[in-house]
């Protein structure tokens, strides 16, 4: 009898910090995303618990670095404020972005 032994060594998924695709296509639409990302962050600046971020990837699910969305502007309750190259959704205790 044969036996198939599993490959004990998982290679780590790399989830890159950019797309390479460019923030605002224009001068209009950077000008918004910066000012909504601004006032957002001024509305929360008091709460410690509130993340707010604009141009992150956003990876919902972990193993899979294919599916991600880079939103203008992201929101997410419940999760401290810190600096992050991109928001990996099962290490924020599975919370997704609210806005």
């Amino acid at each position: 009898m044969v036996t198939e032994l599993k490959n004990e060594i998982e290679s780590e998924i790399i989830y890159p910090d950019s797309d390479g695709k460019p923030m605002g296509d224009n001068t209009l639409q950077f000008r918004w995303i910066t000012m909504i990302k601004a006032n957002l962050d001024w509305l929360f600046s008091q709460d410690d618990n509130v993340f707010v971020a604009g141009d992150l990837l956003w990876y919902p699910l972990e193993g899979d670095n294919k599916k991600r969305l880079a939103p203008d502007v992201l929101v997410v309750f419940c999760r401290p404020k810190e600096e992050r190259g991109s928001y990996q959704q099962w290490k924020e205790d599975n919370i997704a972005p609210q806005v």
